[in-house]
């Protein structure tokens, strides 16, 4: 029965239904709690449908069940991406690819996480719902769950309801700030402590001062007399002849490193090194003088040298029991020197892996940045190294032929080999989201057909590979944008007006009211998700523009001439917000 259930919600969500795929699949997971598939599937629809939080939960229950499946994490960064995570999203695909290092799901979404770590933060949400979007970030849970006044809250089946609407409607929260246990929360949210009555009471006896406070309660004869009291002298310290000599060894070792930073500032590294080695003769318990010495061979491109030298310096350093940040120091030079010396791809394996050592000891952020810069390296030579245009088109036309087939996996497999021979032809990528199309994997289609035209925007078969995409997921507006875009560079493409009128068709439908209520709610609510439709909706101009349209008609036709407006309306009307009659 749990493998029925599951059937059908596959079924619904290959076609885009995405709300009765995700129902299906909960009467699955009833039937066979512990199928970490079941959970994985579920993440997927509530993902396509923009429930992040929930799709997280399930993304995280499928991880738990099943920690060593990888696609489990690749449920996981999605769902992190999807509420902004973008940090959260990089370690769970990095998990992902340390099980399954091949995946290009999972390279795939690493590197849009990456992405998005990397970009500028987006300007937070505008309009009466800013203070429900607060309640979307992943540290909610973890914070209702560390505080002691809410936790109990998380055995509450109504209040978990209530958090759970919120965070798929943040304008809802209006509804529930009658509850105090939401008040507390939001307290929580906000950073701001509610003053209980008990704290500001004074307390009904002051204990006696400790017994430190009674002592310093003396008479101030007794101070006087304690300051004008003369404090002994040390006596001085005796040191043996080797004592002595070592001291002054040290001294006279620390002297040398100094000229030999100035000489290295200087670029005097011939001079820098002969008195870093000159420090190191006098004084073998420093290790800094090794480093140092490290330092200027990488400037001389003596790369060899560097390296023997931090090789001593950890050993050394281990027998000592230096400090760790002087230990992945040393190791972070010998990785520089180790980046220096690679001419493959392969190369760079070992400086990726002293990096990560010199992480182990400290997390420098200099260091880290190394590492990111030697993984971009290799990955770049990799490319290089593997680059094929003649084996790419080999690829493409085995990918054609079982597409053909209609065995569509092995197409993609095909496609995806193409890709990584020749990363910039447009066709392979429109090919291949065909195939994620066939599969119901439609946002991996949506990306390879959004990479296509990245590469090549006059490519018009991209165009309606994306358009035929956002139609299934039933983003009509969305959709004719796309077709209208694409007739742009190609005016008389049938498959481009066919699009448009397939749009304008269901659009109209909905104006119309010839399309369920459960159709056009479930539209609605993916609009709604929109960040642009929200910032129209929270906008006060826009705003007011709607009311006009209610109360005063004529008012009304004065906005509609203002081009700005009018594409506002438009957007709203065709993502079913508005309905024209």
């Amino acid at each position: 029965m749990a493998d029925e259930a599951k059937a059908k919600g596959n079924a619904a969500f290959s076609a885009g239904r995405f709300e009765e795929a995700a129902r299906h699949f909960t009467d699955a997971i009833a039937l066979a709690p512990g199928n970490h598939v079941l959970y994985s599937n579920r993440s997927a629809a509530l993902a396509s449908l923009h429930r992040y939080s929930d799709a997280l939960a399930d993304a995280q229950k499928t991880v738990e069940l099943k920690p060593d499946w990888a696609k489990g994490y690749s449920r996981l960064g999605a769902a992190h991406l999807g509420l902004g995570d973008a940090a959260s999203a990089v370690a769970a695909y990095e998990k992902g690819l340390a099980l399954d290092p091949s995946n290009e799901g999972l390279k795939a979404g690493l590197e849009d996480a990456k992405k998005a770590a990397a970009a500028p933060p987006r300007r937070g949400p505008s309009g009466p719902d800013a203070i429900g979007q607060m309640f979307q970030g992943p540290e909610l849970w973890s914070k209702i769950a560390s505080d002691p006044t809410t936790r109990a809250y998380l055995n509450e089946p109504d209040f978990m309801q209530m958090l759970r609407e919120v965070q798929r409607n943040p304008s809802s929260i209006s509804m529930y700030l009658s509850d105090p246990r939401m008040m507390q929360v939001l307290s929580l949210m906000l950073n701001v402590k509610i003053q209980r009555p008990e704290a500001s009471e004074p307390s009904q006896s002051t204990p006696p001062p400790p017994p430190q406070q009674q002592q310093q309660q003396t008479s101030p004869l007794q101070t006087k007399a304690r300051e004008v009291e003369p404090e002994p002298e040390p006596e001085p310290m005796d040191f043996t002849d080797e004592e002595k000599e070592r001291k002054e060894r040290k001294a006279a070792a620390q002297k040398e490193k100094e000229l030999g930073n100035t000489a290295y500032k200087k670029k005097d590294f011939e001079a820098a090194i002969q008195h870093y080695t000159k420090a190191l003769e006098l004084d073998d318990e420093d290790i800094s003088y090794l480093t140092n010495r490290a330092a200027v061979y990488i400037e001389m491109g003596k790369y060899d040298e560097c390296i023997k030298d931090c090789d001593k310096a950890v050993e050394r350093g281990r027998e000592l029991r230096a400090d760790f940040k002087m230990i992945s120091r040393a190791l972070t030079r010998k990785g520089t020197a180790l980046v220096k010396l690679a001419k493959t791809s392969k190369d760079f394996d070992i400086a990726i892996e002293t990096y990560q050592k010199a992480l182990t000891e400290h997390r420098n952020p200099d260091t880290l940045k190394k590492l990111n810069e030697a993984e971009r390296a290799k990955k770049e030579l990799e490319q290089q190294e593997y680059y094929d245009p003649k084996l790419a088109d080999e690829e493409r036309e085995k990918g054609n032929e079982f597409f053909k087939e209609q065995k569509y996996p092995e197409a993609i497999k095909h496609y995806t080999e193409a890709l990584k021979r020749n990363p910039k032809d447009p066709r392979v990528y429109s090919n291949r989201a065909a195939c994620y199309t066939k599969l119901g994997a439609m946002p991996e289609g949506l990306k390879d057909a959004e990479k296509c035209l990245e590469l090549d925007p006059t490519f018009t078969k991209g165009y309606t590979r994306k358009g035929a995409i956002q139609f299934f997921m039933k983003e009509y507006d969305k959709a004719m944008e796309t077709y209208q875009a694409g007739l742009k560079h190609d005016p008389k493409n049938q498959e481009l007006l066919d699009g448009v009128r397939r749009c304008i068709e269901q659009i109209n439908k909905a104006n119309r009211g010839e399309i369920s209520q459960d159709e056009l709610q479930e539209r609605q609510n993916k609009a709604m998700q929109d960040p642009e439709i929200q910032n129209i909706l929270t906008d006060p101009i826009m705003r007011q523009v709607l009311n006009d349209f209610q109360e005063n008609p004529r008012a009304a036709q004065e906005h509609l001439k203002n081009p700005g407006v009018m594409q506002k309306i438009q957007k709203l009307v065709s993502a079913g917000i508005v309905q024209m009659r």
